[in-house]
C-alpha cells in the first residue's frame, strides 16, 4: 500500500489481506470461544456478530482492509455471511473465516 492517499480496492495484494483476515478473524472465534466459555458459562451468544465484529476492529480490521470500518456495518456484514454460508449448495469447501475473508476483501 501507499501512502498518502485513499487506497483502491484491487490495488493492493489481496491474497496477503485474504489470509491476514482469515487469521484475523480464526483469532476472533477462538477469544469469542474464550468469551462464551468464561464470561457466559457456556451459554450460546445470540449476538455473536457484534463481539467479532469488536473484537475484529479493535484488532485492526481496518488496516488490513485499508479503509475504516464500523462495528455495526461490520456485525451486519458477519451476521450475512454466516447465513449466505449456511444456505450455500453446495456450501463453501473453506472454513467459515476463510469464506468470510474473502468477502470481506472483495465486498466491504
Amino acid at each position: 500500500m501507499t501512502g498518502g492517499g485513499d487506497v483502491s480496492r484491487g490495488r493492493y495484494d489481496e491474497m496477503a489481506d485474504v489470509d491476514a483476515i482469515t487469521r484475523l478473524l480464526s483469532e476472533t472465534e477462538q477469544a469469542h470461544g474464550v468469551y462464551e466459555g468464561t464470561v457466559l458459562n457456556g451459554v450460546y451468544d445470540q449476538a455473536w456478530p457484534r463481539w467479532y465484529a469488536a473484537y475484529a476492529v479493535e484488532h485492526g480490521l481496518g488496516e488490513l482492509l485499508g479503509h475504516p470500518v464500523t462495528v455495526d456495518a461490520l456485525a451486519t456484514f458477519l451476521a450475512d455471511s454466516w447465513g449466505l454460508s449456511q444456505q450455500a449448495d453446495p456450501g463453501p469447501t473453506e472454513p467459515w473465516a476463510g469464506y468470510t475473508a474473502g468477502r470481506l476483501a472483495a465486498r466491504l
